[in-house]
């Protein structure tokens, strides 16, 4: 049964971060003192997963991992020439080999693409940091069945926050020659003023950050380039509008004394507005008429639907090259927050005693 007794906060620290070290294993988890820190009050523990754990949580969360090269022929983009300028170098679009993919194994790891050399990142950083993170929110700080979890720290105050570290300075490559730098990659050729007008490294994004985040950042820059097309229809219909600006009949007859002048129209409100006449509204009908002119709402509707289509295709082309089919699926049975994964007790019946399983809800 659980324990009832109240923890202190300094207890809490110290009961979780023993069982961060038989997690961890204690040679890669460091703790450094206020003294050790740049404002002198700042207590902080920094965690690295090695292979083994690694591998394993790795099967456990069913991730996948390249196992074969990929064979299949490429198909070029028709006139690809044309966007030469916007294009980006190719070890920047595609950081990795194009490969097949499978669940990983830790007892068939040999089936992988995986030697000695490599093992410190055959795991992207978002996957390291999404197995560091299962494990965190995981991980007990007291006796009680629901004190366990990083977040529950975080919200009660027991530490100030929890985060996962960059490989290296923005503005700058890291000296060590086994570091791939891929912050400082995405800074300079990605989140700088200079690149707007430069197609995005969608897989270097979903390399570093995770497939969400690329997969965010692939909706809006798909959703930006539909925008470039729509303001350039919008263009032309405005265009087209000025130059025909004087050969709208109806704006002529509103404008025209005789015409306009003449009709009377009923009053907008009820006590205090009074009649007026039709011809007022003359310069607001020829504003009226460059924005409508054409039915440019109509080819706005078109671009809308063209839009979702396309976004579509880009969609399942994307779930196909990252393999991210039922991801959401899979996420879901394997990966169900810790307040409301499923607990063991034990029941009692009539005949014999056996395990139950519950929803803690």
């Amino acid at each position: 049964s659980c324990s009832k007794q109240r923890l202190t906060k300094n207890n809490i620290v110290q009961h979780f971060e023993k069982h961060c070290c038989s997690e961890f294993c204690s040679n890669v988890v460091h703790f450094f003192s206020q003294k050790q820190s740049e404002d002198g009050k700042t207590y902080f523990v920094k965690i690295h997963a090695p292979w083994e754990v690694l591998a394993t949580y790795a099967d456990v969360l069913k991730i996948k991992a390249p196992f074969k090269a990929n064979d299949m022929e490429n198909r070029e983009m028709p006139m690809g020439w044309l966007a030469t300028p916007i294009r980006l170098p190719e070890n920047i679009m595609h950081p990795e080999p194009d490969n097949f993919t499978a669940t990983f194994d830790k007892n068939k790891s040999k089936f992988f693409h995986l030697d000695d050399t490599d093992k410190d990142t055959f795991f992207p950083p978002s996957t390291r940091n999404r197995i560091v993170y299962y494990i965190l929110s995981r991980c007990s700080y007291g006796s009680k069945c629901d004190e366990k979890g990083i977040k529950r720290l975080l919200n009660n105050g027991t530490y100030t926050a929890a985060f996962p570290l960059h490989d290296c300075r923005y503005w700058e490559s890291s000296s060590y020659p086994n570091c791939e730098s891929d912050r400082y990659k995405l800074y300079r050729h990605w989140a700088r003023f200079l690149c707007f007008f430069k197609e995005q490294p969608i897989h270097l994004i979903r390399k570093y950050y995770g497939e969400k985040i690329g997969l965010y950042f692939a909706w809006l820059g798909f959703y930006t380039e539909m925008l470039l097309l729509a303001a350039v229809v919008g263009t032309i219909c405005f265009v087209y509008g000025l130059l025909t600006y004087e050969e709208n009949e109806w704006s002529k007859e509103i404008c025209d004394e005789k015409i306009g002048g003449n009709i009377v129209m009923c009053p907008l409100c009820d006590r205090k507005c009074g009649y007026w006449q039709l011809s007022k509204i003359c310069n607001s009908s020829w504003v009226r008429t460059l924005h409508e002119m054409n039915n440019y709402s109509y080819l706005h509707l078109h671009i809308v639907t063209l839009f979702l289509e396309f976004w579509k295709r880009r969609q399942a082309r994307l779930e196909y090259e990252w393999d991210l089919v039922d991801f959401e699926e899979e996420q879901q049975k394997l990966q169900l927050r810790p307040e409301y994964e499923m607990k063991r007790v034990r029941g009692t019946s009539s005949k014999k005693k056996k395990n139950q399983l519950y929803m803690n809800v």
